[in-house]
C-alpha cells in the first residue's frame, strides 16, 4: 500500500494542520527565547537603550523563528512522503 503524501487533499489538510501547530508552539518558544536573552541582557549589562532591546528582540524571535520554520518544512516534506514522489530527470545519465 503506498504513503500518503502531499497529493493527496485529506493527508495534505492533515499534515498542514500539524505543521501549523508545530509553529504555534515553535512562535511560543520563539518569545520564551527573546524574553530570556532580554533578561540575560539586562543582568549581564544592567539597563539597556530602548533601540538597542527592539534590536535585540526582533533579532532572536526572527532567529528562532526562522530555524523552526525551515526545520519543520523538512520534517514535513521528508515524513509526508513527499520526498520520495519526486522524479530525478537525470538518473538515466548516471552510469
Amino acid at each position: 500500500m503506498p504513503r500518503p503524501d502531499l497529493d493527496d487533499p485529506e493527508y495534505a489538510r492533515f499534515a498542514w494542520g500539524r505543521y501549523k501547530r508545530l509553529m504555534l508552539w515553535m512562535a511560543l518558544a520563539s518569545a520564551g527565547a527573546t524574553v530570556a536573552a532580554l533578561i540575560l541582557l539586562r543582568w549581564m549589562i544592567g539597563p539597556i537603550p530602548l533601540y538597542m532591546g527592539v534590536a535585540t528582540a526582533l533579532g532572536v524571535f526572527l532567529t528562532v523563528l526562522l530555524a523552526a520554520v525551515l526545520m519543520g518544512l523538512v520534517f514535513l516534506s521528508s515524513g509526508s512522503g513527499h520526498d520520495e514522489t519526486i522524479r530525478d530527470p537525470f538518473e538515466d545519465l548516471n552510469p
